[in-house]
Parts: C-alpha cells; structure tokens; sequence
C-alpha cells in the first residue's frame, strides 16, 4: 500500500473516532452546529502535498495532529496565555527596597511577592518561582511522606486500644501538623503584615506542639533505664507542657520587637526553640553518653538518634547563621538560602527521629511495660488538649493585641501599590 493511501485510510478511521467519542465535543465559542474538530480546524490548517503534487489530504485538519502544525507553537504559547490569564496566575515579583520592612529577609534581594495579595493569589505563587516556593514545597511534601508512614504504622499498629502506642500516636500526629502549618504560614504570609505575623504565630504554636510530642514519645520510650519512675519521668510532660508555653509566648512576643530591635528578636526565638529541644533531649544525651562510656555500641535506635541530633544542631545554625545568603546577598534568592536549607535539615531531623523512636518503642517493649509507667489518656491526649487550648489562647490574645495596634502610613505598608518606596 503506498504512503498517501495509508494516510487516507487512517484518515478514514479518525473520522470514525471522531463520530463514536467526539460528537458532543464542542470548541470555545462554536455554536451548536460545529463540531469540535471543525472548530480546531479554523485554528490549526495543515497544508500537505504529496510528493506528486497532488491535492491536500483532509485527514490533517484533525486535532490529533494539531502539535505538528504551521504555527503550532505560537498556537499553544497563546491558549497557555490565556489560560494563565484566566486564572489570574500573578506575575509581580518586587525587589527588597519595593516591599514594606516587616516583609523583607536577611541576604534576599529579589523575589518578594505583592505584600497585599489575595488568599488566591497565595496559592497560585506556589506554583510560580519566588524567594518563597521553595520553603513551601520543602514543607509540603514532608507532610505527605509522614502522613503515609503514619499511615502505614496505622495498618499494623492497634492505636486505639493499645495504650502502649498512644504516645507514638501522639506523636505521629504532630510530625504531621507542624511541616503543614509552616507550609501554609508560607503560603498565606504576604496578604498584610498582620496576617504574616499571625500565620507565624500559628507555625510557632505548631513547633511548641511538636516539641511537646517529642516529649511525650522521649517520656514514655527513650528515658534511660535508671530514670523509669524517677521524679524526672513523673514530671516530664507537666514540664513539657511549660515548656511548650514559653516557647509560643516567647517567639510570639518577638515578631513584636522583630523592626526595632532585630536582634532581640532573633534571640528571642532561638532560644524559645533552643529551651524545649534540651529539655526534651535530655534523656536521649544521658542514654548517648551511658553508651560511650561503656561499650560504645549505640545500637539501631541511638544511632537514628544521634543522626537527629547532628541534623538539629545543623538547623540551629542555618536558623541564626543566614548563610549562604548573607556571605553573597542576591545570588541565593530563589534557591539555595538559608531558611529552605533550615526546612529540609528539620525534616531529615525529624525522619532520623521518628525511626529512633520507633526502634526504641519496639525494642524496649516487654521491659518498658514490665518495669515502667503504663502511658494514660491523661498524659497523652489529656496533654495535647490542653497545650492545644493554651497556646490557641496565647495565639488568640497575641493576634488581638496586633490587630488593636495603629496602622502604619503609606509609606510604611503599602509600598508597591500606592507608590511609597520605603527606605
């Protein structure tokens, strides 16, 4: 068969295609009289002669074929325009000296979103790069790699009877809240400058949760043999509880006091993360150091630990240290800077714990229940509530106190849309 009749007959089968699965199919502003391919047809015309000269084959006005188009290309550039515009897709990216202060980080130059943008607006630059995409994918994505291996332990494991695994549930839960929290911190944070310290009002209360989880799970599977019904075992989640207060209270307080005095602020919240993670740490040190001085086997469970630990202090550096960006301002805007670094040093932290804590729960079973405090409801889920409704409570009476305070002028908040450059 030569090549024109092979055309002709799959032209043939096309037009059988279009009449079985294309009748109802209709092109953007055809009337009810056109098909969907006649009106693909107007756009995309495909002018083939055969080697012989003879007349053009209808077969390649079909939209199967409308890629390999004269103009193809500026056809789908102009649908993808249009498309983008009617998503209203945002397309403004300012410079650091375009955007009020309270918006503006360390060592970044570039890549600011509007600092008045809608809720819409926020989720759409999630998917277009700016200084923030990054550091929310890297916290996105985190959330569903926690939420399927919670899921997976959920399989095997009888959380709801087995009091034994209540602390892990507790947990599991949290190293699932925290990563989303700060991703929708990231996302929602350039609608005003209020609703960029209450989202981070919000990420923080989350991190304070998180640490209280770490608490409960180190309580009740990681103490040390010597410390099982001790005084410190007894009161280690009251203390936690504390802990987790402070910490809201503290990082809450310094977004307040983050423009006139930076660098209060920034101690301020280093150290109201700093406290929770010794505390909680705490028995895992006693447990590092008991093995070194021994027989230096640290085994599956304090080797994960001990990689947690390293990841940790790594991520106490990036969060007070700004580098790369601040040894080269500008070059690390998009990619590279310290706080998306920061992001993927906690959440590798945080994988090198969870399997620390699994390893302990399973391994030291049948002695932890044996010789140890049965976890309750009380000093598990109990405790969750109510550092959940107590920080709610810090959150709330913060985010009023900044609500009830004077609004700055022009010049000071709304730079890029009424013209005010702030200097």
């Amino acid at each position: 068969m030569s090549t024109q009749g092979s055309v002709l007959a799959l032209g043939k089968c096309l037009a059988c295609l279009e009449f079985m699965l294309f009748p109802v199919w209709r092109g953007i502003g055809a009337s009810s009289s056109i098909s969907w391919s006649q009106e693909w047809s107007r756009c995309l015309k495909w002018e083939f002669d055969s080697r012989d000269g003879g007349p053009r084959i209808p077969v390649f006005d079909y939209p199967i074929w409308f890629v390999f188009c004269r103009g193809g290309r500026a056809r789908i550039r102009e649908v993808y325009q249009r498309g983008r515009g009617a998503i209203r897709l945002p397309t403004d990216i300012f410079d650091i000296h375009q955007v009020p202060k309270v918006f503006r980080e360390d060592g970044i130059i570039s890549g600011y979103r509007h600092p008045r943008s809608s809720a819409l607006d926020c989720i759409l630059s999630s998917f277009q790069m700016n200084n923030e995409t990054i550091n929310i994918w890297t916290h996105f994505l985190p959330t569903w790699y926690f939420l399927w291996r919670f899921f997976l332990l959920g399989s095997t494991m009888d959380f709801l009877s087995d009091s034994y695994a209540w602390p892990l549930l507790v947990y599991m839960l949290l190293i699932c809240v925290y990563p989303f929290t700060s991703c929708c911190a990231h996302i929602f944070s350039t609608m005003s400058p209020e609703s960029r310290h209450i989202c981070y009002f919000f990420d923080y209360g989350a991190l304070s949760l998180y640490s209280l989880g770490c608490a409960i799970s180190y309580g009740f599977y990681v103490m040390p043999d010597c410390w099982v019904n001790s005084w410190i075992q007894q009161h280690f989640i009251p203390i936690a509880i504390g802990n987790s207060l402070l910490c809201t209270s503290m990082s809450c307080y310094s977004r307040f006091v983050e423009l006139q005095f930076p660098q209060r602020s920034k101690a301020l919240r280093t150290g109201a993360f700093v406290v929770p993670f010794l505390f909680d740490t705490v028995p895992l040190f006693y447990r590092v150091l008991l093995s070194c001085w021994g027989s230096c086997s640290l085994g599956e469970a304090l080797s994960n630990h001990c990689y947690h630990l390293l990841f940790a202090f790594l991520t106490c550096f990036l969060f007070t240290a700004h580098l790369p960006e601040r040894l080269a301002p500008g070059r690390f805007d998009y990619f590279g800077h310290s706080h998306q670094l920061f992001h993927v040093s906690a959440v590798v932290g945080t994988h090198f714990q969870m399997e620390g804590v699994l390893a302990d729960m399973s391994s030291r079973r049948q002695w932890l229940q044996t010789h140890g405090l049965a976890p309750s409801f009380l000093s598990t889920f109990g405790a969750l509530v109510l550092s959940f409704v107590l920080n709610l409570g810090i959150i709330a009476v913060f985010s009023a106190l900044l609500l009830w305070k004077p609004r700055p002028s022009c010049g000071q908040q709304h730079a890029p849309t009424c013209g005010c450059k702030e200097q």
